[in-house]
């Protein structure tokens, strides 16, 4: 297969055409090979507009939502993120080149091991993957930059709105129908917030349980 062409085709052909025009982005989707952060049974598949399946529980998501949720946070090299959902670590990947740490929390302790291997043959060493329940988010490292919650919530609770600095900026799918709203959401101040709904899809409810760290 060719890997590469299959990689331009993603950008140009699934995710441009999803508003997703940020050039840093767009150029690490070219650079980070996605192929590397599947089953070796879905390699072929990686860079297909699909969910491919994890090896416990959930799915990755589609490239064009991870590019449009990672655009939608105006990522600097400055920021400490939170993410919610390790999976297979390549939207972790993605995180940790384009800022400063990454604290990522995984339910499933056979995707951690699968995610902590994928990152370190990938060379990333700005990350610590945590296996827990990340409903509550991580106040142990708060406040956070950013925070991408990836996969379904029912609800942006308050311990995320606390945990997120003033300024900062976090993206969620939020709902409790098969259809969800991907959200936007903006600390103006310690009690104001500015919501965006940006676009409408489904994905999983994200999965949880207790906290167990592992620092690359």
């Amino acid at each position: 297969m060719d890997f590469e062409l299959a990689r331009f085709n993603m950008v140009e052909q699934q995710v441009r055409p999803w508003r997703v025009f940020d050039e840093n982005v767009m150029k690490l989707l070219g650079t980070i090979k996605r192929e590397d952060f599947v089953q070796p049974v879905y390699r072929n598949l990686a860079l297909s507009d699909i969910e491919v399946p994890l090896p416990g529980q959930q799915k990755m998501l589609f490239p064009k939502i991870e590019a449009r949720l990672l655009q939608e946070l105006k990522l600097s090299k400055k920021d400490k993120v939170l993410e919610i959902g390790t999976g297979s670590g390549y939207v972790t990947a993605l995180l940790a080149k384009l800022t400063d740490f990454v604290y990522s929390v995984e339910s499933d302790l056979e995707n951690k091991k699968f995610a902590v291997n994928n990152l370190t043959k990938t060379g990333i060493k700005n990350v610590s993957v945590i296996e827990g329940d990340g409903s509550f988010g991580l106040d142990a490292k708060a406040p956070f930059d950013k925070i991408f919650i990836g996969g379904g919530i029912e609800l942006i609770n308050d311990s995320f709105k606390r945990q997120l600095k003033v300024g900062g900026l976090l993206v969620a799918i939020v709902g409790n129908s098969i259809i969800k709203e991907a959200i936007l959401l903006e600390k103006v101040s310690e009690n104001e917030f500015i919501e965006t709904k940006l676009f409408e899809t489904f994905v999983e409810q994200l999965v949880n349980n207790t906290h167990k760290s592992f620092t690359l």
